[in-house]
């Protein structure tokens, strides 16, 4: 083979592979509830695939095949997590790898299935992780991807009634895990939801704790991954809020900035102490809205807004 040949091929292979690449991101995204290592699997993939290029005997379709690469290069990296005490009360604390995935990333994958809300959304990625690696491959695959219970049990080279098996002990580890009031969630954004998100950040940059209690709900939770701590109910999240808000301690000013994760309403959260120029980066909250209140609110630190062409100052 000449070299021509040679680079027309590596040219082929890599426009083929990139059409996949932001559906593979999600699919990984899924399995594993960090967007760090979901990247690093994505090209890991395409490494394998180059790898065995040779192999690839077009049986199932390239996609197909890529699938495969990933969803195993996947479930050697959960085999390889150490293992960690899991409890049926908050499962975003029981993840402390949990990252937050842009919408506007989300937004590349052309075909909106692969990125449903109900299927991207932080307490559903949050319940995925407390699968077993396969269950967890399984209900990705059958329930999420819409594959056959033939094609998942040929991916994981496994038999279709085990595959069966497995999907129906992961719905039920689901229905555990995932909040019970899920039918009442905000469906995206709609009056409903703007209007609590304008209370939100008002309550924020006026620091009016009695106007952020007001937008909670009397049982609202709040995590902040990794830090494995959470916190359950209106009064108990403002009174850690409230010495950063007012006080002595407080923080200062504080300026937000909206953005959307797993598509949910986020908020960029900056702090000026007196006498500084510029407001500087504090965290990014994701909120979970039911009705006319928030119903959760999931923190990350501020090195996540790169990710999101958050700026460094403001």
């Amino acid at each position: 083979m000449t070299m021509s040949e040679v680079a027309q091929m590596t040219v082929d292979f890599t426009r083929e592979a990139e059409r996949h690449r932001h559906e593979l991101r999600v699919h990984c995204y899924r399995l594993l509830g960090s967007f760090d290592e979901a990247e690093d699997l994505v090209q890991e993939t395409f490494l394998k695939a180059w790898r065995a290029r040779d192999s690839f005997e077009g049986r199932s379709s390239f996609r197909a095949w890529l699938y495969r690469i990933a969803t195993n290069a996947c479930l050697d990296v959960i085999d390889r997590r150490p293992a960690h005490a899991t409890t049926d009360a908050m499962p975003a604390a029981d993840v402390p790898w949990l990252q937050p995935f842009p919408d506007a990333l989300l937004d590349a994958e052309p075909d909106a299935e692969v990125v449903a809300r109900e299927t991207i959304e932080l307490a559903f990625l949050a319940a995925v992780q407390h699968l077993p690696a396969k269950q967890r491959a399984v209900l990705v695959l059958r329930d999420v991807l819409g594959w056959p219970a033939n094609e998942t049990a040929a991916l994981l080279e496994d038999t279709v009634p085990a595959v069966n098996s497995a999907l129906q002990r992961a719905r039920v580890t689901m229905r555990k895990h995932l909040p019970q009031r899920r039918a009442d969630w905000s469906g995206g954004p709609n009056p409903r939801e703007k209007a609590v998100i304008r209370k939100f950040v008002e309550a924020t940059e006026r620091c009016d704790v009695r106007l952020m209690a007001s937008a909670l709900r009397e049982d609202v939770t709040w995590t902040m991954p990794p830090d494995p701590e959470w916190h359950r109910g209106r009064d108990a999240v403002i009174a850690i809020w409230s010495p950063v808000m007012v006080g002595p301690e407080a923080f200062g000013e504080w300026k937000v900035i909206e953005t959307r994760a797993n598509r949910q309403p986020a908020f960029a959260a900056y702090a000026r102490k007196p006498g500084e120029e510029h407001f500087k980066p504090v965290s990014l909250d994701v909120l979970r809205i039911e009705g006319d209140e928030i119903a959760e609110i999931i923190t990350f630190p501020s090195d996540r807004f790169p990710l999101f062409g958050l700026p460094e100052t403001c």
